[in-house]
């Protein structure tokens, strides 16, 4: 029974109720099933074949989800594709994809266009809703007026889609996976967070990005949920939304959360529909974490710490963990995955010592597509090679403290950014803060912090120093400050520290 097959008996079985609402289009699930049947017949009129590889480069809408579940339908690989990306980018992703048909929101058609001119295998390029090009189709125009399921046989180890990573440290690789993986990834999910059809699904996040596709959006598709798609992450309208549809489901990451504390009558509207909140892609400082819980008014809150590559397996920590372990990041594996904390010999490090995470199960890709080398340097042994540095505490739990390339020594001494990062979220008038080491000749590197601050608040080193110093050991103390009005984020939300880097190192060394 495939992913798209679900779909069709969900249709079946509750025709009539409300599948997805994007702006002031609503769809049932026996119309959305419908329009979806409508548009895989037109891929397979194009010549889209089972196995091959359909990108789509669009912004959370009602178009992309009826792309996606058309492309599942009918066996082909789907490829999402950041919206946000420069044609050269992209031309890279669609030509070591091999897609051979790109679909795109109408404002992205320029960028499609100049990169499928080295994209060697683009045969169509479909633009949503309508194309200003002769060299674009429109995508209502692809449809055809077939309404029942493609004939299509699916198996377990058939492709299912290949997601990129963030490329926060190179160019972005492709992780692939069959529909086995993702089925097992859909049920682990919701049994984790008892998703059911009676919930109400906000979506804000990316939909290209693993988190909000495969532990949200997936999920609520296959079990038959209501879902709300927004375009863009506004905090306004996600209150608005919240109280308008009674939500019962809210997945964001940290930075999202924090916007929603800054709406200035953001307790005015009412949350109370809302059951579990869930939270990943960065972790989640925890005074932004306790006034979430505040604005939320509840305490069922999911830390979810995963990673493209593990489909985005990995851990979480529970509602109940969260009230005994607050601020850790999680313990218990997800579903069908193993996870280990390991030194540089491979050995699991003890209580209170800092190693690399690593992770095997079922659900984790198959390979980085047309990379066996990548594959081979990530994939030991079955085990998954993250990169990101915990430290597990006596009982077990684990507490990320930074990514492997992010970790900064000054002085001989290993310092994570995380835990300085903490630190300065407590400070009233910081808003956003990241943390990175910059060259000095005495010390190798020294803490320098880059911080948003709150409108009309003001701060100084030496005021961010003294906060710093009753609540961190004296060699974690910022060095530097470096004040600027927004800090550069990937799509998942996570911050890129190579920006940050090659931006106040470079000008450091001159």
């Amino acid at each position: 029974m495939s992913i798209g097959n679900v779909l069709s008996l969900n249709a079946q079985r509750h025709p009539d109720k409300l599948a997805l609402v994007y702006q002031d289009r609503t769809y049932t699930y026996k119309e959305f099933n419908k329009i979806v049947n409508r548009f895989a017949w037109g891929l397979q009129k194009l010549g889209l074949k089972k196995g091959e590889k359909l990108a789509l480069m669009m912004a959370n809408s009602d178009l992309f989800a009826i792309s996606y579940f058309a492309g599942v339908k009918i066996g082909a690989v789907v490829v999402p594709v950041n919206f946000r990306l420069v044609s050269r980018e992209v031309e890279y992703i669609l030509e070591q994809s091999d897609s051979v048909v790109v679909i795109c929101d109408a404002e992205l058609e320029q960028v499609v266009l100049t990169a499928s001119k080295s994209a060697t295998k683009v045969r169509n390029i479909i633009t949503a809703p309508i194309s200003s090009s002769p060299n674009c189709l429109n995508f209502f125009e692809v449809m055809t007026s077939i309404d029942g399921d493609p004939q299509v046989e699916i198996s377990a180890d058939d492709d299912f889609h290949l997601l990129y990573t963030s490329g926060t440290t190179g160019q972005p690789k492709g992780a692939l996976f069959d529909f086995k993986r993702i089925e097992k990834l859909i049920n682990g999910f919701g049994a984790i967070m008892g998703q059911s059809c009676d919930d109400r699904f906000l979506h804000v996040a990316p939909l290209f990005h693993c988190a909000q596709l495969v532990i949200f959006l997936l999920p609520g598709i296959y079990l038959g949920m209501t879902n709300i798609v927004h375009r863009e992450f506004n905090p306004v309208n996600v209150l608005k939304d919240i109280e308008k549809y009674k939500i019962t489901l809210f997945f964001g990451v940290p930075t999202m959360y924090n916007y929603l504390q800054q709406v200035p009558n953001a307790k005015s509207y009412d949350l109370s529909s809302v059951k579990r909140c869930a939270y990943g892609a960065a972790p989640m400082p925890p005074e932004i974490l306790m006034k979430s819980m505040k604005l939320f008014n509840t305490n069922q809150f999911f830390s979810l710490c995963g990673l493209t590559e593990g489909g985005p397996t990995g851990f979480y920590l529970s509602p109940d963990d969260h009230e005994q372990h607050f601020g850790k990041t999680g313990k218990t594996p997800f579903p069908y995955t193993v996870i280990k904390v390991v030194n540089k010999k491979d050995e699991e490090v003890v209580s209170g010592e800092v190693g690399e995470l690593i992770l095997k199960g079922e659900t984790i890709m198959k390979e980085y597509y047309k990379k066996p080398k990548e594959t081979a340097e990530t994939i030991k042994d079955g085990w998954l090679y993250t990169g990101d540095l915990a430290v597990v505490d006596e009982e077990g739990y684990l507490t990320l403290v930074d990514r492997s390339k992010d970790m900064l020594i000054s002085g001989g001494e290993n310092i994570y950014s995380v835990e300085i990062e903490n630190v300065l979220y407590e400070h009233d008038s910081i808003l956003e803060a990241a943390v990175i080491g910059t060259p000095d000749s005495k010390w190798g590197e020294v803490v320098t912090a880059i911080v948003v601050l709150k409108p009309n608040h003001h701060l100084s080193l030496e005021e961010i120093q003294a906060f710093c110093r009753e609540r961190v050991a004296g060699y974690k103390i910022p060095r530097q400050v470096e004040l600027i009005n927004q800090l550069p984020r990937n799509a998942s939300g996570k911050v890129q520290k190579f920006i940050l880097r090659d931006t106040y190192c470079s000008a450091k060394s001159k």
